[in-house]
């Protein structure tokens, strides 16, 4: 089954997603205000199926919570699963972190391998990853902790921490080597014009902590010399996943709020959800009280719900603006 929604709603989309947002029109709906679901292992990669339920990993598993608040596990050996997404046919693609790879989960539930090498060598952790409107996925390659076993190298045999692109099972393509020192969270804007991807080198002194922009051309590789800063979250904990609502503000999860020395300090951008307009204007910063902040996902019948992951712990907020979804963009 393939999910769409209305050709009135991505119009908007695609004609606002450019405009610098005025800070008048508030990011979230009136009076909203974070609701705690409780630590249910949500750790990261939330993501909303249209049949009504929150999936998100965590533990070593994936957990699925229902519309009714219902916790249950929905795959038990996730193969360390990081980022999730579903794409236009409904189809569960993941970010196996600890093997390595890239996978997806077909209608019949049979497991498809769409990346696990590039040229030959392991990929070092896949993290996240955001699908196009020709349905081709891109995901990042950083590494956090030990490095021994990293086999990702430049052609100078620098080591590589990458965005790669897949446009079918097994046809990988490399998208960046050295334009983001450790890419994160990543994202491709409706009408596939830019690649966002989140800068976060948070285990170096000095490393980056930054969201960047890069312009996408049609055959899915990136203009270079286009890269825009959008926003550095300088000393503090970095940009970790962000999702973009139909206005084009995005949504991001960053910031800390107690100290982790001697990398991170919690000093004014503390952990939360950070709303910047496409050109990076901080709109809205909605504090979380537990770190980390790592993700978050629009859901509920209205798309209006975001949903946060942090520590372990759910948490929601209601937005003014439905959030953009994956499995729409066709």
């Amino acid at each position: 089954m393939i999910f769409r929604v209305c050709t009135v709603v991505l119009a908007m989309t695609l004609a606002l997603v450019t405009r610098d947002t005025r800070a008048s029109e508030s990011p979230l709906a009136t009076g909203a205000a974070p609701l705690h679901h409780g630590l249910i292992g949500a750790s990261e990669g939330p993501v909303w199926h249209p049949s009504g339920y929150l999936l998100f990993t965590g533990d070593g598993r994936i957990t699925k919570r229902d519309a009714a608040g219902n916790v249950s596990v929905f795959r038990e050996d996730s193969g360390g699963a990081n980022g999730l997404l579903f794409d236009a046919q409904g189809r569960l693609v993941v970010c196996e972190s600890a093997r390595r790879r890239i996978t997806r989960t077909e209608a019949d539930g049979s497991l498809t391998v769409l990346a696990e090498r590039f040229q030959g060598h392991r990929f070092n952790t896949p993290n996240d990853l955001t699908i196009d409107s020709k349905g081709r996925v891109y995901f990042t390659d950083p590494r956090y902790g030990p490095r021994g076993d990293m086999e990702m190298r430049d052609e100078r045999g620098r080591l590589v921490e990458g965005v790669y692109r897949i446009d079918a099972p097994g046809q990988v393509t490399r998208v960046t080597a050295h334009e983001v020192n450790r890419p994160n969270g990543i994202l491709v804007s409706p009408g596939d014009r830019y690649l966002y991807v989140a800068d976060n080198n948070n285990d170096t002194v000095g490393g980056a902590r930054k969201l960047w922009r890069f312009d996408l051309r049609p055959d899915g590789t990136i203009n270079r010399s286009s890269r825009k800063l959008i926003f550095d979250w300088e000393h503090a904990r970095g940009p970790d996943g962000f999702k973009m609502d139909q206005r084009g503000r995005l949504f991001v999860a960053a910031g800390r709020n107690a100290a982790a020395p001697p990398y991170e300090t919690a000093n004014k951008l503390r952990g939360g959800i950070y709303v910047l307009s496409p050109a990076g204007r901080l709109l809205k910063f909605e504090p979380i009280p537990h770190d980390e902040v790592t993700n978050c996902a629009f859901g509920g019948d209205d798309l209006k719900t975001l949903f946060i992951t942090a520590g372990g712990h759910l948490w929601s907020i209601r937005t003014s603006a439905p959030g953009v979804v994956s499995y729409s963009l066709r």
